[in-house]
């Protein structure tokens, strides 16, 4: 495959702008917004939520300025029903979300109790294009080790309910409560991974392939390997960092498998053990190196991510602006630390809210 495309989605909480509390808004910005419901903008599982999704992109450039564009367009829209968009990967103030009225959502309500009418939360997906469901599988296979130190990245999620969780995702812990995500073991072949996933339909635990939440899987609508681990990030620039890590990562796996690398014999008991250390402690403390299985320093082991894909990065003419990126977030901290110092700072949730607010339009 001679260009990657890459492209992001970004889930947002739709808020008061005066209280920071969520808003169950998402028919009106959809059904009046500039795009009269169509577009990129899409409902999600709660009313409280927008979707925005960038098209396929060949260039850090071009994606750079999608993502930009779109969180735009949907701040645009919001305004114009008398709410706003917040990178949130949950909300800080108490909410009882709304569930979407659409068919499926209404079944998932049914039939997952409190954890459907509790998921209130934001993501960042990213799809990378492969040549074939062989390719992605083997992609799927080769990328989970290095999972964990995305998310520790974009982590953005550290109060639940109106308190402080203690976890720099704890969005991570939510999603943890449906019946298939998280990490999962190697698959070897296209076919062994349509078999799993027939495999889970068939116990009738969940509703649909709409529901396989691992970490990352084969997009069903795509010809894309989609990488779902990653909190929604605060800033725009950090969206950029892990979708650039993303689409290096897949490059990098798909070369191994063409040169014959086996996948890395990780346990996914290990990989569940290493996501949640990255969850629980973000960038603050120590991860698990996914080369040594031991605990690292945070900064070492997502620099040896970048190392894992500067070949690919420099190729790219990438790497420069990625190692800037990183130091950028190293230096500030994640969306998770960022909120974190302004509770300290005001102790109040709602300036949380708000200054997430002004930062979900800012590089």
């Amino acid at each position: 495959m001679d260009t990657r495309t890459v492209g992001v989605e970004e889930e947002f909480i739709l808020v008061d702008p005066n209280s920071g509390r969520p808003r169950a808004a998402a028919d009106a910005v959809l059904r009046r917004g500039p795009h009269g419901g169509g577009g990129l903008l899409q409902h999600e599982l709660q009313s409280e939520q927008l979707e925005t999704g960038t098209r396929p992109c060949s260039s850090m450039t071009e994606l750079a300025d999608q993502i930009r564009d779109q969180r735009h367009v949907a701040a645009a829209a919001a305004r114009n029903q008398g709410v706003a968009i917040a990178a949130l990967g949950t909300s800080p103030l108490p909410v009882r979300p709304t569930v979407t009225p659409e068919e499926r959502y209404v079944r998932m309500a049914g039939e997952y109790a409190l954890t459907a009418a509790e998921h209130l939360i934001c993501g960042c997906h990213v799809h990378v294009a492969v040549e074939s469901a062989d390719e992605g599988v083997a992609v799927l296979d080769r990328i989970r080790p290095w999972l964990p130190a995305l998310l520790a990245l974009s982590a953005n999620s550290p109060f639940w309910q109106g308190t402080d969780s203690g976890y720099a995702s704890y969005r991570r812990q939510v999603m943890g409560r449906w019946p298939s995500s998280g990490p999962t073991e190697p698959f070897g072949t296209a076919a062994s991974y349509r078999a799993a996933v027939e495999e889970m339909l068939n116990t009738g635990a969940i509703l649909d392939e709409g529901m396989i939440y691992f970490d990352a899987r084969l997009s069903r609508r795509y010809p894309t390997v989609e990488i779902r681990i990653a909190d929604v990030c605060l800033l725009m620039d950090d969206t950029l960092l892990v979708a650039a890590l993303v689409g290096a990562l897949v490059e990098t796996a798909a070369r191994a498998w063409r040169a014959g690398e086996p996948a890395p014999p990780v346990r996914t008991s290990q990989l569940k053990l290493a996501t949640w250390r990255a969850a629980r402690s973000g960038l603050r403390h120590d991860l698990v190196h996914p080369l040594t299985g031991r605990p690292a320093p945070a900064e070492s082991v997502v620099r040896a991510l970048v190392e894992h894909t500067a070949p690919v990065l420099a190729e790219t003419g990438d790497l420069i602006t990625v190692e800037g990126l990183l130091l950028g977030v190293l230096k500030r901290g994640n969306g998770a630390e960022q909120q974190w110092d302004v509770h300290q700072r005001t102790g109040d949730l709602s300036e949380v809210v708000a200054y997430a607010v002004t930062r979900t339009l800012e590089s």
